[in-house]
């Protein structure tokens, strides 16, 4: 300490002396006289950076451990320090950015669970709502709107103190790409470049409602062609029919679905549903678990009656939907003479095996989202009003007909009686009567 206060100093000599980190020594850098120095025999003269650092930081210095200094090390210390720098600038950028990472992540996490307690509240309230109070232990009991209004501002204020980070996260890494968060969707509306989207192999979906992720299959499977592997973590998974709307994917080799957030994966033969209704795609692997022979026999002998039964049921119409041109075609063929129905035989399913596509009897096993759902209710509410509306006017204007024919039928012989009686009476005096026909003729050609 204090060296560098000595005004006349030259020549330093400090061999030996167990200096182990370069900040022990910095204040020498400030010593506008020092032009020698020997730091040979400490541990600091062992490390691959003594050198560069020693020249940056001592420009004055004219020898080092008894050697001349050139300008070329001088040159070259000043370029290794400059990459040191930029190294430990780098280095610094990324533990930030990883740090923004985990605090987004985490922030999304925390809205996600405050979104899904909001919904198991609502719920509960609904069905409190629904139902008389249950008994427990024999007395009454009730949500109080105290409570509950109590809850919700806790949750309010948890989401208003979130606000300040990101709310969703995107993310490629190698040929991964990860979406935290139901707003990380609308990337995909992005214009990605070829070579990007090109490399995307996987695709990881986090805090994500399933029902929301439906809707961007489609996009997914035109924006990245290669991506053969889809991972779902925290995406509310949980019905087995929910997997049927991954058959809108174009290839798939690889899923993965995270027991976390994920409850369908409670059930004992989801793997084997999950098979049995993609198995156009001829699936490798299942949460990292390689898909045997066995395994795929298995799956066919335990849902292959259900893909029978559902496409049974199903009016022809709507099995048409489901087909191409070419399928519609030999749809019509099997109906008009060849005794086989609505295309659920072995043979047809066995051809789309081998042609590698989807066969029409998994087809029929499909998956409406909630707010489809409802959409198709208020459809059908609207048709069904309709229809009403319709089949009434047609019953009360064919009850106003049938009331006419009934009058009719009463008043027609009284009627008839009349007509005759007037038909003789206008005929009785033929001559009369033909100049009345002759006025009349005269009178149409005026």
């Amino acid at each position: 300490k204090d060296v560098d206060t000595l005004p006349c100093l030259q020549r330093l000599f400090l061999s030996f002396n167990h200096i182990s980190s370069f900040e022990d020594i910095l204040c020498l850098a400030d010593s506008s006289s020092l032009s020698d120095i020997t730091l040979d025999g400490n541990p600091i003269a062992q490390e691959t950076w003594y050198k560069h650092t020693v020249l940056h930081h001592m420009m004055q210095l004219r020898q080092l451990d008894m050697k001349r200094i050139t300008e070329e090390e001088r040159r070259m210390a000043s370029i290794a320090a400059r990459k040191e720098e930029e190294r430990k600038r780098e280095s610094h950028k990324q533990s930030l950015l990883k740090e923004k990472k985990r605090l987004t992540i985490g922030n999304i996490a925390r809205q996600w669970e405050i979104q899904q307690n909001r919904i198991a509240l609502e719920a509960s309230l609904n069905r409190d709502k629904e139902n008389e109070p249950c008994q427990i232990n024999g007395s009454a009991a009730y949500v109080f709107p105290e409570e509950s209004r109590s809850l919700d501002t806790i949750l309010s204020s948890a989401v208003q103190g979130l606000s300040v980070l990101e709310s969703h996260l995107v993310e490629v890494e190698g040929d991964t790409l990860g979406l935290y968060g139901a707003g990380a969707l609308e990337c995909l509306d992005r214009n990605w470049s070829v070579q990007t989207a090109g490399i995307i192999a996987t695709v990881s979906f986090m805090f994500i409602e399933f029902d929301e992720i439906v809707q961007v299959l489609v996009k997914l499977k035109t924006k990245f062609p290669n991506c053969v592997h889809l991972k779902f973590k925290e995406t509310n998974l949980v019905a087995l029919q929910q997997f049927n709307a991954l058959a809108e994917m174009h290839r798939m080799e690889q899923l993965t679905v995270d027991p976390q957030g994920n409850p369908v994966v409670n059930f004992t033969l989801w793997k084997y549903y999950v098979l049995f209704r993609l198995n156009h795609f001829n699936l490798q692997k299942i949460n990292g678990v390689k898909i045997t022979e066995n395994d795929i026999v298995k799956a066919e002998r335990l849902f292959g009656i259900l893909a029978y039964v559902a496409s049974s049921e199903l009016p022809h119409y709507r099995m048409l939907s489901l087909f191409g041109e070419s399928r519609r075609k030999q749809f019509h063929y099997l109906l008009e003479g060849k005794g086989k129905k609505s295309g659920v035989g072995s043979e047809e399913t066995s051809d789309n095996r081998r042609s590698g596509g989807e066969s029409t009897a998994r087809a029929t096993l499909n998956y409406m989202t909630k707010d489809f759902h409802m959409e198709k209710l208020e459809e059908i509410k609207e048709r069904k009003t309709f229809c009403q509306t319709y089949v009434e006017n047609l019953v009360k204007e064919a009850a106003d007909i049938n009331m006419k024919n009934e009058s009719l039928q009463k008043l027609w012989p009284q009627m008839f009686i009349e007509l005759v009686r007037d038909a003789v009476i206008e005929i009785r005096n033929k001559n009369s009567y033909m100049k009345l026909c002759l006025q009349r003729i005269t009178d149409q050609k005026q």
